[in-house]
């Protein structure tokens, strides 16, 4: 869904757009079109089309039946949320290839895929974040004595939380210990490393940054999930869910949630594209981080577009600049081997 957004938003008069799917068991494919995307017929691709590691050939390789054509590919835009989508590994392949790519590094994208140390990294910044008690799938062998000690630093309901998933996967809020033993055993399915995380009571909201050297921030806005809490249903096909730009929120808030938003941005060495998420606490209006994520949802109902549009930047304009930040970064890395040279 946001590759298409993506795709249809991309001014084909500047650019020869090559699109690659890539399978749930891990094939990469040529699709033909945007509509083989929207009706999955691109699972059906005869041509393998994968990035070659040479930095000398900057290229992708079109496989069918045992022929290799090499395609010479400028930029890459990956629509990839996740694991290797947004976790440092399609980054890693990019950065070998020496192909300039939208988006944060490999070590932002590792670190702010993350949770704990997202949440390590922010505690260094003196920004508010919800409690919580790291948890590893080997200790599930003593499920009575982890539970424990989640209860003695945590008051129910719990949010269980992979530590490494994309769009909200494996999530679960537990109100008892049997909730809590089996959030545990479904976050333990996505990662070995699982975040129990106290439940901030308040407002759900978002803002978006963009820009390589000098990243701007957009206004704020409010999530309002059909569900419990915004998982990956209520993100993409309740239509009951809703987002809100510009609420109104307590004094301050606002400005407070920008704030924080480009310092943990740069905390984690932020380039190019990012969603931060936080809460408003009820009562005390007070702004809590919740995640960062670098590579957010693009679809036609996705926050991160529609806060830039309220900004005056339309999705054509969003994605060339996108586009421009990468290849922004490529000429400041050449710029810099140049100045080792001399």
């Amino acid at each position: 869904m946001s590759a298409i957004t993506i795709l249809t938003n991309m001014n084909p008069d500047h650019y020869d757009i090559t699109m690659i799917g890539i399978t749930k068991d891990g094939r990469w494919l040529l699709a033909d079109s945007v509509d083989d995307i929207r009706s999955g017929e691109w699972k059906n691709s005869r041509v393998t089309a994968v990035i070659s590691p040479d930095r000398g050939q900057k290229a992708i390789l079109l496989i069918e039946d045992g022929k290799v054509e090499m395609r010479n590919i400028d930029v890459a835009f990956p629509a990839l949320h996740g694991l290797n989508g947004e976790d440092g590994t399609i980054q890693g392949l990019f950065e070998l290839a020496g192909i300039p790519y939208v988006g944060c590094g490999v070590l932002a994208s590792a670190v702010s895929m993350d949770k704990l140390y997202t949440k390590l990294i922010v505690n260094t910044l003196g920004i508010r974040q919800a409690k919580y008690v790291p948890v590893s799938t080997a200790e599930f062998s003593r499920m009575d004595e982890v539970a424990d000690r989640i209860e003695n630093e945590l008051s129910y309901p719990i949010f269980i939380k992979p530590a490494n998933a994309g769009s909200s996967r494996g999530i679960t809020k537990a109100h008892d210990r049997a909730e809590l033993i089996k959030g545990l055993k479904l976050a333990g399915s996505h990662d070995r490393k699982i975040l129990a995380e106290e439940t901030i009571v308040g407002r759900e909201v978002e803002c978006a940054v963009l820009g390589g050297a000098e990243p701007k921030v957009s206004g704020v806005g409010e999530i309002l999930a059909a569900a419990e809490f915004y998982d990956y249903d209520a993100k993409y096909h309740n239509q009951e869910s809703r987002t809100v730009i510009a609420p109104v929120l307590p004094e301050g808030a606002a400005e407070r949630i920008r704030d924080c938003a480009l310092r943990i941005f740069g905390a984690v060495d932020g380039y190019g594209i990012a969603r931060v998420d936080f809460f408003v606490e009820d009562g005390t209006g007070e702004v809590v981080f919740n995640e960062i994520n670098t590579l957010p949802g693009f679809t036609e109902i996705s926050m991160y577009p529609m806060l830039w549009e309220a900004e005056g930047i339309s999705k054509p304009e969003l994605v060339e600049s996108l586009i421009q930040t990468a290849f922004a970064r490529k000429r400041q890395e050449e710029e810099r081997c140049l100045a080792d040279r001399r």
